[in-house]
Parts: structure tokens; C-alpha cells; sequence
């Protein structure tokens, strides 16, 4: 792990929270990719060694200034993280830009709108979570590893790897098993579209906490009772090494969450080739075109989550247009190098104005 030196680092991006997360995987993507432009490490406790960081412990001791002679950008993304820049700015005098992203798509509390008119930039990860600053955001939306998730030459073999069934077609759902996630109704909606078509098969990947395991075990005993149990298939999540060859295994994926914050499934998924049927929550409105990349369901609706899925299927040709579709539409417009400059260039901006 190369600990970088502060007095040499224009851009600070903290990530305080120990358990894997969203945010935390957000920070490991980008930063080792904005260090090529700019000068910016993470201030964290336990980052892989790729990401240049330091630990938090080293912030209260730099230098007032950046290596320029003026402000630092503290690029925050979790309340506790604002909270830390503003003791940094006003209680220990250092000198620092403010900026926050926000991916929340519903009313701050008082206490985070309190810190978010205290920033002196904000950037909203979506149109949809922009609407409810009460402020001016730069909206940019995530970006994904084109490279590492992108279509595979030979599926069958790819799968037989994995162990999947090689024929067929392969519809998934991948992350954390709860009712929020909606997985209840991707089982409903598949029992339905293997009973219609029999070249159909469906991969439920993730991990159940303790408290959602008996929902999972309803779902399993739902498709045991369905006798679909070898078409139906139920995995634990794998190692983050391990996703892409998944989704690259995929003819389709379903998203069909009741309440998600961004959601970078259907855009992963999209890469690799699969189109996606997902509900309008997070910001898959402004990932999915539909009929061109996918299809989009009201939250909950049951009825057409499954016949768009039976609609998809059914026609392999328009599967195949839309699958070559799903990927150009991501490498357009969802790279994460894309991303990475966006923010790079409101780092700058932010910079240039001290």
C-alpha cells in the first residue's frame, strides 16, 4: 500500500465507513483513474493498495495549504464525511473546497440539508436525486469498466465454466436478497416465463442477511413447488473478481427493485450484452431506453414485469438487436472514464476559483 504524502495532494476524498458499500466501491473505482490527472487520494482506513490514500488519522496534522498555496478539495459523499471537512475547514483553520455528491432520491433531513448549504459545490448522481437538492448540482451519473464488463465471444462455454446450463436462454438477477430488492417478484415473473417458453432458464445471485433468510427460503420452496427447481437457480454472491463473468453469461436481466439509491446493475449488465427489464426507482429511468435497450414497470407491477420478459424472449432476433443496443448505449454514454473526468473537471473549477 503507497501512502501518499499530503503536502503534494490537491484533492482529498474520504471514505470513512469499514464495510463495503456503494460509496466505498465508488471511491476504489474512480480515484486510481483521477490520479492520472490530478492530484487526489483517498483518506480512508482499509482501501485496496491500488487506491493512493492515507489514513484519516494523517489529515489533522497537514499542512494548511495545498501544494499550489491554496485550497484542497474535500470531496465528501456520506454526511459523517461533511461533518469531518467543515471541523477540518472552520475548527482547524485548513484551507479546503467543500463538495458533496449526493445520490439520495428523497428530502434530506434538516441536518443534511444544514450541511449541504455549507458546500461549496454539490454534484447529484442523477436528474432524479438533483430535483431534491434545494440548491444547483453538476448531475453526473455513474460510469461502469467497459472493458472488464463487456459481451464474451462464446456463452455456452462460458457458462458450462460456471456451471450454468450451456443451452438455452439465461435470464439473471443479481445482489442482496430482501423484499426491497424485489426478488420475490423476479421468482413470480420467471416461474411464469419458464412455464411459457422452455428454453428459458433464471439465475438468482446474492447474499441473504441473517434477517432475509427464511424470504429466501420461501422463494426456493416457491420454485420447488413450481417443480422448476433445476430451471430456476439459486446462487450465493460471488467475489467482486468473479461478477462480470456473470453477467457476461446472461441473455436478460431483471431488475424489478421496489426501492434502489442509483442502481449499477442493469448498466453492468447492459455492457455485457443483456438488455434489461427494470422498475422505474433509482435512477434506471435515465439508464434503460425502452424497447431499445429494455423494457421499464411501474414499481410492483407484477403483470408487466413478466410480460416483458415473456415479450423478450420470445423473439430472439429483436433479444439479439436489443443486446447489441444495451452495449453501445453504455459505452456512449456510462464510461467510467467519463465519470472520472466530470468530476475531475469540478475538482478543477473549485480549484481555480481560490
Amino acid at each position: 500500500m503507497h501512502h501518499t504524502d499530503l503536502r503534494q495532494i490537491d484533492v482529498i476524498a474520504p471514505n470513512f465507513k469499514k464495510r463495503y458499500s456503494g460509496v466505498t466501491s465508488t471511491v476504489i473505482r474512480l480515484v486510481p483513474l483521477q490520479a492520472r490527472d490530478i492530484a487526489i487520494c483517498a483518506a480512508a482506513p482499509d482501501l485496496p493498495a491500488e487506491v493512493p490514500q492515507v489514513k484519516p488519522g494523517a489529515l489533522w496534522t497537514m499542512s494548511r495549504s495545498g501544494p499550489s498555496g491554496g485550497a484542497r478539495v474535500w470531496h465528501a459523499r456520506r454526511n459523517n464525511e461533511m461533518v469531518a471537512g467543515l471541523v477540518l475547514k472552520y475548527i482547524l483553520g485548513k484551507k479546503l473546497k467543500l463538495l458533496f455528491t449526493s445520490a439520495a432520491q428523497r428530502r434530506h433531513t434538516g441536518f443534511t440539508r444544514w450541511l449541504i448549504r455549507r458546500m461549496d459545490a454539490v454534484i447529484a448522481t442523477s436528474a432524479k436525486s438533483a430535483s431534491y437538492l434545494e440548491r444547483e448540482a453538476t448531475v453526473i451519473r455513474h460510469g461502469i469498466d467497459c472493458a472488464l464488463f463487456c459481451p464474451v465471444a462464446d456463452r455456452a462455454a462460458l457458462r458450462a465454466e460456471l456451471g450454468l446450463p450451456p443451452e438455452g436462454l439465461l435470464v439473471g438477477c443479481f445482489g442482496r436478497i430482501r423484499h426491497q430488492k424485489g426478488n420475490d417478484l423476479f421468482v413470480k415473473a420467471m416461474i411464469a416465463a419458464c412455464r411459457a417458453n422452455p428454453k428459458v432458464h433464471a439465475l438468482m445471485m446474492g447474499r441473504a442477511t441473517a434477517d432475509n433468510a427464511e424470504f429466501l427460503q420461501a422463494l426456493k420452496a416457491e420454485v420447488a413447488a413450481a417443480d422448476l427447481s433445476d430451471r430456476i437457480l439459486f446462487r450465493d454472491e460471488v467475489p467482486v473478481a468473479e461478477v462480470p463473468r456473470h453477467f457476461q453469461a446472461l441473455d436478460l436481466y431483471v431488475a424489478p427493485q421496489r426501492w434502489e439509491g442509483f442502481g449499477l446493475t442493469p448498466l453492468e449488465a447492459m455492457a455485457c450484452g443483456a438488455p434489461a427489464v427494470a422498475t422505474r426507482v433509482g435512477a434506471f429511468e435515465e439508464l434503460i431506453v425502452p424497447g431499445e435497450t429494455g423494457t421499464l414497470c411501474e414499481i410492483e407491477d407484477l403483470d408487466k414485469i413478466t410480460a416483458d420478459i415473456i415479450d423478450c424472449l420470445s423473439d430472439e432476433d429483436q433479444l439479439h438487436q436489443m443486446a447489441q443496443a444495451a452495449r453501445d448505449h453504455v459505452t456512449e454514454h456510462f464510461r467510467l472514464e467519463g465519470e472520472a473526468q466530470a468530476i475531475t473537471a469540478v475538482y478543477r473549477s473549485l480549484l481555480s476559483a481560490t
